[in-house]
């Protein structure tokens, strides 16, 4: 379990800064306690503001780094070499990985339930005699606000309280310190375009549909150019998707596509807990730092199939961010089990960005009015491919809603995206993209059929969106020769929660899917053995 602790120390204090260490077995205390001594020594930090030593937990009963932590006077807290590895480091090292199964020890350990790098990996000088060389050391800090990340079993990894008021929103939020996004962990802020952006390759990277935007919705779109010298006039589209959902039209709000609605919660609404349950869409999170929130996580677990335990969720979480179907798992949560997450003084934000895939919209609960401080973003961009356009839209009570469009800029939504989403809810649209989530249902069958038969390649079960999330030993080496091969998959590695051994495969038709399997096959049987043979 992520965030085992070891031993005992003092009460935290005021104390933030968090001593990350690896060690080679055998290392002594005094050469692990001198290089930390060192290094804060050296940076002008004081070892009484030291907060707890982290480091991978196959190094839990290591007398070296028991015995510096111990002499510090502080805890030990351990992780494991997957959780690590999803951590961004500045000075990854593929001997480390390959040795340890994450590419820095130090810097991951210190930078896990921290927010700042204050000194990167730093070697224990001297002659091997003198123990050189056998351990390195990073430093982080760790903000109040930022503290706290939560197992599925609902324990605490971290219990350092959230000062009531502690980041207000203002004007300085919308250009925060980086650090609150960068010192993260995994990249929030890729995406799968980045996989196929520039490059000649099939897109299973990407989670919008093939062969969109239909020509029918491009004449639209085409139509409404000849209205570009007016300002845009959202009324008719908001009431199109009010009607579509059965929802009176002051519970919708129309956006930018989904991930201008995520900005928006995060700076117009009050959070002072907010909590995101991963592994799931990295821009709510995203922006929620980057609005200057600290952001607590609740990680499913592989084990449980990334399923949704709603004890898991802290009682204090005011803000809790889901998705429904999530990306990148494909699980779809019943309804009833996403519901227990709401209660009154709670905003419960439900990403159903891609539950128009799932036939009859069975566990969506965009059209609920009944639950308190629900907050549905929908998207049209994964069905329609309209990425380009960017369009979707919140529906939420009428107070949220307004809270939300006084944040909004003049006229955020411009008249051909407006165009389209009055397209996109009409009969004609809602039948077609029935139709199309018919389709996908049975071309993912087709891909997790083909799948199954690859003994090296573990499918989480009970997909349900427009693309499947697999492990595999050397994903990222599998990844590299799929591009060799001509194929683009998106790496799961910056989705907190999961790990370079993960892959997401969009659905696409069973012809791409044939082709596909044979490029996944030569990949994985090109890969040398661990000897090198």
């Amino acid at each position: 379990m992520t965030g085992a602790s070891v031993g005992t120390g003092p009460e935290s204090g005021g104390r933030s800064l968090v001593v990350g260490v690896g060690a080679r077995r055998g290392a002594p205390d005094d050469v692990v306690f001198a290089l930390i001594e060192a290094v804060l020594s050296g940076a002008g930090l004081d070892a009484a503001d030291v907060l707890e030593v982290a480091t991978v937990d196959a190094r839990a009963d290591d007398p070296g780094v028991v015995g510096a932590a111990a002499r510090l006077g502080v805890p030990l807290r351990t992780h494991p070499a997957g959780a690590l590895a999803a951590v961004r480091v500045p000075h990854p090292s593929g001997t480390v990985g390959a040795a340890v199964g994450t590419p820095s020890v130090a810097e991951a350990a210190a930078l896990i339930e921290a927010d700042e790098l204050v000194v990167p990996k730093t070697r224990a000088p001297g002659g091997k005699a003198a123990g050189g060389g056998m351990a390195t050391c990073a430093v982080a800090r760790r903000y109040p606000a930022a503290a706290g990340a939560y197992e599925v079993s609902g324990r605490k990894t971290s219990t350092s309280p959230v000062t009531p008021g502690s980041r207000p929103f203002t004007m300085a939020a919308m250009n925060p310190p980086t650090w609150n996004i960068e010192s993260a962990g995994p990249d929030l802020r890729h995406h799968g375009d980045a996989e196929v952006r520039g490059e000649n390759l099939t897109d299973l990277a990407v989670n919008v549909r093939t062969h969109t935007p239909p020509k029918w919705l491009r004449e639209r779109i085409a139509a409404s150019l000849t209205s570009l010298a007016s300002y845009p006039d959202g009324s008719s589209a908001r009431a199109a998707v009010a009607d579509r959902h059965g929802l009176p039209v002051e519970r919708v709000l129309l956006t930018a596509g989904a991930a201008e609605a995520f900005v928006l919660i995060a700076r117009a609404l009050p959070a002072r807990r907010p909590v995101v349950v991963h592994p799931q869409f990295t821009e709510p999170e995203a922006a929620l730092r980057a609005a200057g929130h600290g952001v607590d996580r609740v990680l499913l677990r592989a084990e449980d199939g990334f399923r949704l335990d709603p004890e898991a969720v802290p009682e204090e979480a005011d803000l809790v961010v889901i998705g429904n179907p999530t990306n990148p798992t494909s699980v779809l949560h019943p309804a009833a089990l996403v519901e227990r997450l709401a209660r009154p003084g709670r905003t419960l934000v439900v990403d159903e960005a891609f539950m128009d895939v799932v036939p009859g919209e069975r566990e969506a609960l965009c059209d609920r009015t009944d639950v308190p401080g629900l907050v549905v973003l929908r998207s049209l961009t994964k069905t329609w491919g309209l990425a380009g356009l960017r369009i979707g839209y919140v529906l939420a009570e009428p107070e949220t809603v307004a809270r939300l469009a006084e944040a909004q800029p003049l006229w955020p939504v411009s008249t051909p995206a407006l165009a389209a989403a009055q397209a996109c809810m009409e009969p004609r649209a809602l039948v077609e993209a029935a139709e199309a989530a018919d389709r996908i249902t049975v071309d993912r069958a087709h891909l997790l059929a083909g799948l199954a038969e690859f003994s090296e390649v573990e499918v989480v079960d009970a997909a349900l969106g427009p693309f499947v999330l697999v492990r595999l030993e050397r994903a990222a080496e599998v990844r590299e020769r799929l591009r060799l091969l001509g194929f683009a998959a998106r790496r799961g590695d910056t989705f907190p929660g999961l790990g370079p051994q993960w892959l997401r495969l969009a659905v696409r038709d069973r012809a791409t899917t044939n082709r596909f399997l044979q490029a996944l096959d030569q990949a994985v049987q090109a890969l040398p053995t661990r000897s090198g043979r």
